[in-house]
């Protein structure tokens, strides 16, 4: 059985990746799989270890990153995420794709460990438009309108690391670009 495609979708905040993911997740033909991380942060009420994260101390954080047993980790306000190996390693041995939706600096350390990555950034159509969907969502005081703008500017910056960029002005046309790039990767890969 070949390993199944590591596909990286990455992009600025508010440039609706759920969005587009969402319109593709469920194709039973990308046999795509979301890879369960790794959280210090504390389990909420109803979520399950090793469905929605698996569980761990700040102390066996530190030492499974160390060890190189993460394929990306970031810590964010205050508690770390990671996508560990074994889980992605598993899933690809089962011949199926792990599609992880992380930011820029998770995507660069993916591209570190795995050059085989497929890596698909999805940028906005203009900032104004990353702008206006920001502000629409109604949730955000000025200022941290003004640094999601900012960190976006440098995100885009960073574009050219992607092997794919897609433009979100039609959420059902990104995704049908990003199911065409995902069947011809399998298909070249006889997956």
């Amino acid at each position: 059985m070949a390993k199944g495609l590591l596909i990286v979708i990455s992009g600025p905040s508010g440039v609706g990746k759920g969005t587009v993911i969402s319109k593709f997740i469920n194709d039973e033909d990308l046999k795509l799989s979301l890879s369960v991380s790794m959280t210090t942060r504390a389990r909420r009420e109803g979520e399950k270890e090793g469905v929605n994260y698996y569980y761990v101390t700040e102390e066996e954080f530190l030492r499974a990153r160390e060890n190189g047993e993460l394929l990306e980790s970031a810590e964010f306000v205050g508690n770390y995420y990671g996508t560990p190996m074994f889980e992605v390693n598993r899933i690809r041995g089962e011949g199926r794709n792990v599609l992880l939706e992380i930011d820029v600096q998770g995507c660069l350390q993916v591209i570190e460990k795995a050059p085989d990555a497929l890596t698909i950034f999805i940028v906005p159509p203009n900032m104004e438009e990353l702008e206006k969907r920001i502000r629409g969502r109604g949730t955000e005081a000025e200022e941290v309108v003004q640094e999601r703008l900012a960190k976006a500017s440098k995100e885009m910056e960073l574009m050219h690391n992607y092997k794919y960029v897609i433009c979100n002005d039609d959420a059902d046309l990104a995704a049908d670009i990003i199911r065409v790039i995902i069947r011809r990767h399998m298909e070249k890969n006889n997956i």
